[in-house]
């Protein structure tokens, strides 16, 4: 189990997703290291998440952020993809302000801090290499491929940021979690779910502009990873996002939530208080926890989509 998720402590979860970095994450995390106490490094724990990894990322990272106050490296048993470790990082996260960056920095850290700050007026702040509405490549052929990928991109999901797929985004947890609760794309698509959700429910998203270097050694393929993700844009349309739900008073208490989460084994679950009644979200493949929460509170299951979360606020347990 995760540590104490109630740690008031931690006020910042950076997430790092890692398949295959063994060779990166110290150039990465050398990247990283002059911005540590802009961070707040006694306040922010770090979730590294090796996403079934064949070379000795674990171990890797461990050395590497080993001496850090507050690191945690949690290891997916087999690959599943960019959105699942992201997903995963969420649902074990401590900090209130959660920030998912890719292994390797290639987004200059600089602007992690500011884009943290940013959570004081949106729900997700999402970073953006665009200028003059453009994302320029050092390669024309990457380059054209992601303004393609990008008009794809309006064209299944209705969202018009300019970049979907910056390696920077930052979180208020609660909008995270639901979005990670709700959201089943595990590859790199998964962004373009999330803020497709985030529309459909209401979120509050601002474009940050950043800086970044195109950092060589990356274990995506590029043949293979452009056509997995264009499948995926294409099932959004056709997705139904329906999860286990709990239905409580609207003013249950919080930690009586969270008590009868441990109990029932569970962890990365949402309040999402609406006006009559507060339903409490969990993964998919929680129903038989999501079932002894009900019992150990009260509340009658149910399953609910995302119209039925339209409205509501979302506060993570």
């Amino acid at each position: 189990m995760p540590p104490d998720p109630s740690d008031p402590t931690i006020a910042t979860t950076v997430v790092v997703p890692a398949y295959n970095e063994a060779a990166r994450l110290r150039r990465g995390f050398a990247r990283l290291e002059p911005v540590l106490d802009e961070l707040d490094v006694e306040r922010t724990e770090f979730v590294i998440v090796d996403d079934g990894s064949s070379d000795d990322t674990a171990r890797e990272a461990l050395a590497v952020y080993g001496e850090l106050p507050h690191r945690l490296v949690v290891r997916q048993p087999s690959n599943r993809g960019k959105g699942a470790a992201v997903r995963l990082g969420a649902s074990v996260a401590r900090g209130e302000r959660i920030l998912a960056v890719d292994a390797d920095m290639a987004i200059d850290p600089h602007h992690y801090r500011p884009m943290l700050d940013e959570l004081n007026r949106a729900d997700l702040v999402a970073g953006s290499r665009a200028r003059d509405g453009r994302i320029r490549y050092q390669s024309l052929t990457r380059t054209v491929a992601g303004r393609v990928f990008n008009r794809l991109v309006r064209h299944y999901t209705g969202v018009t940021l300019v970049d979907t797929q910056c390696g920077a985004k930052a979180f208020r947890r609660g909008p995270a979690r639901v979005l990670g609760l709700l959201g089943m794309v595990d590859g790199f698509a998964y962004d373009a779910e999330f803020f497709l959700l985030a529309r459909q429910l209401g979120l509050s998203v601002l474009a940050h502009p950043v800086t970044w270097d195109d950092v060589g050694g990356s274990s995506v393929h590029l043949r293979s990873a452009p056509r997995a993700m264009i499948a995926d844009l294409r099932a959004l349309p056709r997705t139904t996002h329906v999860n286990p739900v709990v239905v409580a008073d609207r003013d249950i208490d919080h930690e009586r939530v969270a008590v009868a989460a441990r109990a029932a084994r569970i962890q990365g679950l949402v309040i999402a208080r609406g006006s009559e009644d507060a339903l409490i979200v969990v993964a998919r493949d929680d129903a038989i926890g999501a079932t002894a929460v009900a019992a150990t509170i009260g509340g009658t299951l149910r399953t609910t989509d995302v119209a039925g979360l339209v409205g509501r606020t979302f506060e993570a347990v």
